[in-house]
């Protein structure tokens, strides 16, 4: 059980590495749609570029949606709606009139006999109002040519023009008292029939709606169907018409009947075989190119977790509308790797990302042509992403390639430029704005995965921040001597397109470990009183040494981002501090090395190593008295060689030829500093 647990915790990395692996094919093959893939590809108005295709089954031929909201247009045009009769109104008004009656005529001045008959005919307009019913003014509109009005829970079906809208009123009393000779009473009478009359007809708009949704039930999706064998189309016909019907109907068809008990194993089978195979490159890729990320499970974790972050992003779009699949901002991939890793790793997950996505996006071929080759115009264009006038040229050129390679897949489809979607170009400028959101989302990311960008490094290269403040108060020497190995490191490192800013960075803050014990080191001694000279050479080397390690412990404290400090680590590998070496041999032949040895690790990339190379020539060409160019070509010369052959630069990633450069680049720099004029002869 012990060698088991053992074996576990050794293997614990590579153990994550699998579990994600797994869990990163389950929910990929979870997001993806659930069906079939239908094997041919089309488009309207090209020729069918396949064999002849026959039908695989029976199916039926699908409307298209114009033709089903053709059809719910009619529908909801011949329906007769749902109002309900209030018996309790009506009662109500006719009392209110037989009360109010004689209170508005009792000063009048006519006989008897007249106001009986008014009386009457006033009586007669309310029957003749309330006989079917009143709407309201706000009453809906009415679209079919009857209506059901329920009364004593009895549906009658009446005409719409026999329902009485409370505009009409007037219309109707006044016709009524013309008729009967009364009109010299038709003021007071509307008068007192607009304080009487109410609506008592109301719209049951739950009936209504159940009744549209029953009428919409009726209407048939499908139109005739289409028999197993029969030729579908024809190898080199024109794709368009009824064919173009008849094909997306055994598309959606195909792709609903595949995905059945029988077929959902194997589907399922396929979709992870397949997604696998493209995440299996993608560990390789990294464990043989990529060791020191393969290596790091938190930045492994970063990159699957930004694939499946796109993968959902892009498969939920779909599901919504897929029409919309070009919102998708896919080129923040490569930017945010190609911002934390290296261009080649941010083309290489794009691309694989991209062919996932092939799977689930409509017009595949023309979606993944676009995609590739933005991401290859988004590394190619984006650079110093830390310069925002950087990022808002690249979006823009990003755009433009969407655009024209839109604009050229629709010439190739149509034979011109005519009805052109202008709504997917707007998705593309949409596309472009959201692009934008990269820089807090690096943010963001910065601070969750505790990675580190060029925003970052370019927010500690400033000088007035608080630990390089305190550097240049304690320990003024070596801050001087900071700036001038950042600036030989930049140099350097512009010239073999090594990441100049982080190398800056980790030259400003390599040496912070000495303003712990500033005047142990020769910079910073103002005076001709030297501390080492009361101390063995074994503790000053101690001293010496442990700046590397106080360093480490100051950069961890004050929050520095961790590449910056395998600067602090590595910036003088395991080399010796030979000047007290050779003094305690003086003193004492046997040395334990080991004393006098820096604890490393030895740089393992071209920054750190450039980093090294930069202290060391910088340090010792303050030692050079009356330097001429011939001496600093031997010294810078003589320091590197003397580190190569101290096995010094094994891990890092960095060619003779880059060696070459990086010393020319120094000796360049250093006879500028020094001021060197020709030596004439005599």
């Amino acid at each position: 059980m012990r060698k088991f647990l053992d074996s576990l915790f050794r293997n614990q990395s590579l153990i994550y590495k699998y579990f994600l692996y797994v869990v990163s094919v389950a929910c990929i093959v979870f997001f993806f749609p659930r069906g079939g893939k239908f094997k041919y590809e089309f488009r309207k108005g090209k020729p069918w570029q396949y064999d002849n295709l026959y039908a695989p089954f029976d199916f039926s031929i699908k409307k298209s949606e114009a033709e089903i909201s053709s059809e719910q247009e009619e529908a909801r045009k011949n329906l007769a709606s749902y109002y309900r009769y209030n018996d309790s109104i009506k009662s109500q008004v006719y009392s209110d009139f037989e009360k109010k009656f004689p209170e508005v005529y009792s000063d009048v001045m006519s006989s008897p006999g007249e106001m009986a008959q008014l009386k009457s005919v006033g009586t007669d307009i309310l029957d003749s109002l309330y006989k079917v019913g009143i709407l309201k003014k706000s009453s809906p509109k009415f679209v079919g040519k009857e209506v059901y009005l329920i009364h004593n829970n009895e549906a009658q079906r009446f005409p719409v023009n026999q329902l009485i809208r409370l505009q009409s009123v007037d219309n109707i009393i006044e016709g009524m008292l013309r008729a009967n000779k009364l009109s010299t009473y038709s003021s007071s009478l509307q008068k007192l029939f607009f304080e009487l009359v109410r609506p008592n007809i109301f719209l049951d708009e739950s009936l209504t709606a159940q009744a549209l949704e029953d009428e919409y039930a009726k209407i048939s999706y499908t139109r005739g169907t289409i028999d197993e064998g029969k030729l579908i189309i024809a190898k080199g016909e024109v794709v368009e018409g009824e064919n173009l019907n008849i094909l997306n109907s055994l598309k959606e068809e195909y792709e609903s009947e595949l995905w059945t008990v029988n077929n959902y194993y194997f589907i399922l089978f396929g979709y992870t075989v397949l997604v696998a195979l493209v995440l299996i490159m993608l560990f390789l890729f990294l464990k043989r190119y990529r060791t020191e990320i393969f290596e790091n499970d938190t930045k492994v974790t970063f990159i699957f977790f930004n694939i499946l972050l796109m993968v959902f992003v892009t498969t939920m779009m779909v599901k919504y509308d897929e029409s919309y699949v070009f919102v998708i901002p896919l080129c923040i991939l490569p930017l945010i790797l190609k911002t934390f890793f290296d261009a080649r790793l941010g083309l290489f997950v794009h691309v694989l990302t991209v062919l996932i996505l092939g799977f689930v996006v409509p017009n595949s071929f023309e979606y993944i042509f676009l995609q590739i080759v933005a991401g290859i115009v988004t590394i190619l264009t984006v650079s110093e992403l830390y310069k925002r006038a950087n990022l808002f040229i690249s979006v823009g050129q990003i755009t433009l390639i969407y655009v024209v390679g839109y604009l050229a897949f629709h010439t190739i489809h149509e034979g011109d430029l005519n009805n052109i979607e202008w709504f997917t170009l707007g998705l593309f400028f949409l596309n472009g704005m959201i692009t934008l959101f990269v820089q807090p989302l690096i943010y963001v990311y910065e601070k969750v995965f505790g990675l580190v960008s060029d925003v970052s490094l370019l927010e500690l290269s400033d000088t007035n921040s608080k630990l390089l403040k305190e550097l240049s108060n304690k320990a003024p020497g070596t801050f001087h001597h900071s700036l001038q190995v950042a600036n030989l490191a930049e140099a350097a490192a512009n010239e073999i397109r090594a990441n100049a800013m982080l190398v800056r960075v980790g030259a400003l803050y390599h040496d912070i470990g000495k303003m712990l014990n500033p005047t142990y080191f020769t910079e910073n001694q103002i005076t001709n009183v030297n501390p080492h000279d009361e101390l063995s050479p074994r503790d000053s080397a101690k001293i010496i040494i442990n700046h590397v390690i106080e360093g480490v412990e100051l950069a961890r404290k004050n929050n520095l981002p961790d590449r910056v400090i395998d600067f602090i680590r590595s910036h003088h590998g395991t080399t010796f501090v030979y000047y007290f070496f050779k003094k305690q041999q003086e003193l004492n032949e046997e040395v334990d090395e080991s004393d006098f040895r820096y604890p490393g690790p030895i740089p393992f990339s071209k920054e750190t190593a450039i980093l090294m190379m930069a202290d060391s020539v910088e340090a010792a060409s303050k030692s050079l008295k009356n330097p001429t160019f011939s001496m600093i070509d031997e010294f810078v010369d003589k320091i590197i060689s003397g580190q190569m052959q101290g096995n010094q630069f094994l891990n890092a990633n960095i060619t003779f030829k880059e060696i070459e450069i990086i010393k020319k680049v120094f000796k360049q720099k250093l006879t500028n500093i020094y001021h060197l004029r020709v030596e004439y002869p005599e």
